[in-house]
């Protein structure tokens, strides 16, 4: 397929979806059923940080200055992230590119390395039932197992199932005005990037609105395929 990876190169998976699709839970089967490491742009810029190397250096200069991280400096952390070793069975790109300008830049990064992406899933739900999620979201400040007031509670109010902790929390922004300003923000900036991926022949749409179970039953059907 085009945009395929060549043999002994890193398969690269990319989630995309708004807000309440589901991208982390379904990044974290991916991790499980078939070795890949998840890959946040926030997870890469803090161990970059952590690590002190020039680019994670580069990166806490411009935040402590309250400015926005170039793609420049995203992708070249990518880059060294992508050469460690316990990314070879593969790697789930949760967040980044998020927009078009971005994935031309992945793009030619990943063409210099004679790499490719080996399947872009876009993972669709109507606004009123991202906004529905988004707003019924808490976790256990302990263990940090997810939850939902609709679709996840726990099994007794108030109570972790795993950690049996009372310490749930809620984020400030998942309330349904915020998630209504962030459904508009990706609409603007993310969504063309399923126009930009299909165009391409990479991108796989599927149904986020089902049961999880189903859900990741058809994702892997798509890796498999790949």
């Amino acid at each position: 397929m085009d945009g395929a990876t060549t043999p002994g190169t890193t398969p690269i998976l990319i989630l995309l979806g708004p807000p309440g699709a589901g991208k982390g839970t379904q990044a974290r089967k991916l991790e499980e059923r078939f070795g890949a490491i998840q890959l946040s742009t926030g997870d890469l810029l803090r161990a970059a940080v952590a690590a002190g190397t020039e680019a994670g250096q580069s990166a806490d200069a411009v935040m402590k200055a309250g400015g926005l991280v170039s793609d420049e400096i995203v992708l070249e952390i990518l880059t060294d992230r992508l050469a460690e070793g316990d990314c070879a069975k593969g790697v789930v790109l949760d967040g980044f590119p998020r927009t078009t300008a971005q994935a031309e830049a992945l793009d030619a990064m990943l063409a210099e390395k004679g790499q490719g992406i080996r399947a872009v899933i876009s993972l669709e739900v109507d606004d009123v039932a991202m906004v529905r999620r988004v707003a019924g979201r808490f976790t256990c400040g302990c263990c940090g197992e997810g939850y939902h007031d609709d679709f996840k509670p726990t099994a007794i109010t108030g109570v972790c199932d795993g950690c049996g902790s009372r310490n749930m929390t809620r984020r400030a922004d998942d309330n349904p005005e915020t998630a209504l300003s962030r459904l508009k923000a990706y609409a603007e900036q993310t969504a063309p990037l399923v126009a930009y991926y299909g165009a391409r022949g990479t991108l796989k749409r599927v149904d986020a609105m089902g049961d999880i179970d189903s859900i990741e039953t058809e994702i892997s059907r798509i890796v498999e395929a790949a």
